[in-house]
């Protein structure tokens, strides 16, 4: 009786909360035209898609830095995107945090880091995007209008790849396997793939010259920046899978195969998902 009175109490909250926020057929429309790797989405799952974007809103509360002002179209232009790598799975991978900070560009962030001699030293960079453990995402609405262009960039992925990274911890590229979505997908075969993706792809950025280095990182389909840690290259390829999957499926087929059966999504193939274990 009880189970059935939350499920009860759950699906009232559900319903209020798509006509709360329902999404307007015209900035609907807008949204997907401005996201064009969202074409690969059937029908039914462009309306399983705009109806988690919505639960998203509703979830979560969006701010701006900077005076930047706030508009629906940045709203669910962020949201679609947060929701597209868990389409097939659910929005509790985004759990235990609320808020989506917006700046209208760049941002400076401050990071420790260790250096080869052991010493910490506490730096300043421009970031696009950052993920806090427990705490906002935050991104650059600049980088985020990027997302329609013929790379694989995708700034608002790329973080909240990394929110469910840290679903289980800190992120580490080796994201938390549920069996009722994941069997027989366990971390051992995870690691067995990504590890061995991960350190191929370091050493083979660790072997571009000086001189090339301009070359490779225009030509290359994973920005060298993976190569930093396995948490961003686990982001990077995210990017990848749901904004190049064609070309990164052919030139890193392995690794395809195993982001696609985590995210039950197969990019690759127009209205091809991997159905519930």
């Amino acid at each position: 009786m009880l189970s059935k009175l939350t499920h009860w109490f759950s699906t009232r909250r559900r319903d209020r909360a798509l006509r709360d926020y329902a999404i307007d057929d015209t900035l609907w429309q807008a949204t997907l035209d401005e996201l064009p790797f969202l074409a690969h989405l059937e029908a039914p799952d462009r309306v399983r898609l705009r109806e988690l974007t919505s639960l998203f809103i509703a979830q979560k509360e969006f701010s701006t830095a900077h005076g930047l002002e706030l508009t629906d179209a940045m709203t669910v232009a962020i949201a679609a995107q947060a929701c597209l790598p868990v389409l097939n799975l659910s929005l509790d991978l985004y759990r235990g945090w609320v808020g989506v900070i917006i700046y209208p560009g760049e941002f400076v962030i401050r990071k420790t880091v260790e250096d080869e001699d052991g010493v910490v030293h506490e730096v300043e960079q421009d970031a696009s995007g950052e993920a806090w453990e427990g705490g906002p995402v935050v991104l650059s609405w600049e980088d985020a209008q990027m997302a329609g262009g013929t790379d694989a960039y995708n700034v608002v992925i790329h973080e909240f790849a990394h929110k469910i990274d840290m679903l289980n911890g800190e992120a580490d590229g080796h994201p938390l396997l549920m069996r009722r979505w994941h069997a027989p997908l366990d971390s051992q075969a995870w690691a067995d793939i990504f590890d061995h993706a991960y350190d191929h792809f370091c050493a083979k950025v660790d072997a571009v010259p000086d001189r090339r280095w301009a070359r490779f990182e225009r030509d290359s389909l994973i920005d060298p920046y993976a190569a930093d840690h396995p948490s961003e290259f686990f982001a990077v390829c995210s990017e990848a899978l749901f904004v190049q999957p064609q070309a990164f499926e052919a030139e890193y087929p392995e690794l395809y195969r195993l982001l696609a059966r985590f995210y039950r999504q197969d990019p690759a193939r127009i209205g091809i998902a991997f159905a519930p274990s």
